[in-house]
C-alpha cells in the first residue's frame, strides 16, 4: 500500500496542458449568465444576493482549472466552507455550482500526484463539513459522494487514456527511425565499400599508370565526403543493434516499380519531373518509402478508386512528392500500421528537415503531400 501511496504521490504533471481559448471564456461567460439568471428566477434561493455573488465569483477558476488545478480546488471548495459562517450556517450553493465538477475533474487529468492527493484531501473536507452542518440524508451524501468521485474517475481515465496513446505514439516513432537509421546504415556501407574498390583498383594499376593512384584518391575523397554527410544524418537518429544488409536502398528511380495496374485495383501513375539524379541517398530513399506506403495505403483503403497518381518534382532546394487517388469521398483511408502509419511518415519527413502531410481531397479521393530538401535536414 505505502509503494502505491508512493508512486501515486510522486506522479508528475501530464506534459502541455491545452491552453486557455475562446471556449473557456464562452463557458464562463455562459454560466455567470445562467447564475444571474437563477438569482432572478428561483424563488426558494436563500441568501439570493450572497449566493448569485459567490457563484458568479467562483466561475472564473474554470480558467485556471487546467494550470493551476490545486489551487483553483483550494480556492473553490474554501469559499464554499467559509460562505455559511456569513450566513449563519444557511446554504449558499446555487444549481449553477455544479460547473465545480469541473475542478476535481482537471484535478486529477492535469495535476501531479501531490496535487491530487492534497486537493481530494480538501474536497473531502468539505465533504465532510456539509455532511455535519447541513445534516442531509444518507441518500443524498452517498449520491453527492458518487457523483464526486465520477469526475475524479473520469479525470483518471482521461489521464491514462492520454499517457497510453502517447507512449503508443513514441513508439511508433521509434520504430519509424529505427528503419531510416537501417536505410542511412545501407547507404553509409555502399559509400565504403565503392571506396575500398576504388583503393584497390588504384593500387592495382599504380605500377604501370601511376596516375591512377591520383584519380582514385579524388574518387575516395568524394564518396568519403558522402558517406560523412549520411553518418552525421545516421546519428540524428534512435536504431537499436538489428542487423542490416549491406546494399543501397530503394531510390526515386525505382518508384517506376510501382506503376501499373493490379489484377483488382486501380492503377498506378507514376511522374517524375527534375533532376533526381544526383540526391542524397537517404533523401531518395525517404522519397520512396513516403511513396511506398502512400500507394500500399491507397490501395487497401480508397474504395472505388480507379486510378493512383505518383508524382514527384524536384528543383535546386527540395524535392516534393504527392500521391493522390480517386476513391469515394466517404472513404477516408485508414493509416496502416495500427492505425498510426501516417505518424510513422511524418515523423521520417521530419527527421530530414522536411514535412508531410496527409487528407481528403476537396471532390473525392485522398492526397499525401510530402516536401523535403535536397541534402536533407541540416547536420
Amino acid at each position: 500500500m505505502l509503494p502505491l501511496l508512493r508512486s501515486l504521490w510522486d506522479e508528475p504533471r501530464p506534459a502541455r496542458p491545452p491552453r486557455r481559448g475562446r471556449r473557456d471564456w464562452a463557458l464562463v461567460g455562459l454560466l455567470v449568465a445562467l447564475a444571474v439568471l437563477e438569482g432572478a428566477l428561483r424563488p426558494d434561493l436563500p441568501w439570493r444576493i450572497v449566493s448569485v455573488m459567490l457563484t458568479v465569483a467562483l466561475v472564473p477558476t474554470l480558467l485556471w482549472r487546467r494550470s493551476r488545478p490545486l489551487p483553483m480546488v483550494a480556492i473553490a471548495f474554501g469559499a464554499l466552507s467559509l460562505a455559511p459562517l456569513l450566513t449563519g450556517g444557511h446554504s449558499t450553493e446555487t444549481y449553477t455550482m455544479v460547473f465545480l465538477l469541473l475542478l476535481p475533474y482537471s484535478l486529477f487529468r492535469w495535476g501531479a500526484g501531490r496535487e491530487a492527493v492534497i486537493g481530494l484531501a480538501i474536497i473531502l473536507g468539505r465533504a465532510f463539513l456539509s455532511a455535519v452542518v447541513d445534516h442531509p440524508g444518507p441518500g443524498d451524501l452517498v449520491g453527492g459522494l458518487a457523483i464526486l468521485f465520477s469526475a475524479v474517475a473520469l479525470g483518471l481515465a482521461f489521464r491514462y487514456r492520454a499517457r497510453a496513446r502517447r507512449r503508443e505514439l513514441d513508439h511508433v516513432k521509434l520504430l519509424e527511425r529505427e528503419q531510416l537509421a537501417r536505410d542511412l546504415h545501407d547507404t553509409v556501407a555502399h559509400h565504403v565499400s565503392a571506396m575500398a574498390i576504388r583503393a584497390q583498383a588504384g593500387i592495382a594499376t599504380s605500377a604501370t599508370r601511376p596516375s591512377a593512384a591520383t584519380e582514385a584518391l579524388v574518387l575516395i575523397e568524394s564518396e568519403a565526403s558522402r558517406a560523412l554527410a549520411e553518418m552525421r544524418a545516421l546519428v540524428r537518429v534512435l536504431r537499436q543493434d538489428q542487423p542490416a544488409d549491406l546494399a543501397p536502398g530503394q531510390r526515386i528511380a525505382d518508384l517506376e516499380r510501382l506503376a501499373g495496374r493490379a489484377r483488382s485495383g486501380p492503377s498506378v501513375d507514376v511522374e517524375i519531373h527534375g533532376d533526381v539524379d544526383d540526391l542524397r541517398p537517404s533523401v531518395g530513399t525517404a522519397i520512396y518509402r513516403l511513396a511506398q506506403e502512400s500507394v500500399t495505403n491507397a490501395l487497401r483503403h480508397a474504395r472505388h478508386a480507379t486510378r493512383i497518381e505518383v508524382h514527384v518534382s524536384a528543383d535546386d532546394t527540395s524535392v516534393r512528392l504527392r500521391v493522390s487517388d480517386d476513391g469515394d469521398p466517404s472513404s477516408v483511408p485508414a493509416a496502416p500500421s495500427q492505425g498510426y502509419g501516417l505518424i510513422g511518415m511524418a515523423e521520417r519527413a521530419d527527421l530530414h528537415g522536411g514535412t508531410c502531410e496527409a487528407g481528403p481531397n476537396p471532390d473525392r479521393g485522398w492526397t499525401v503531400t510530402a516536401v523535403l530538401p535536397r541534402k536533407g535536414a541540416a547536420t
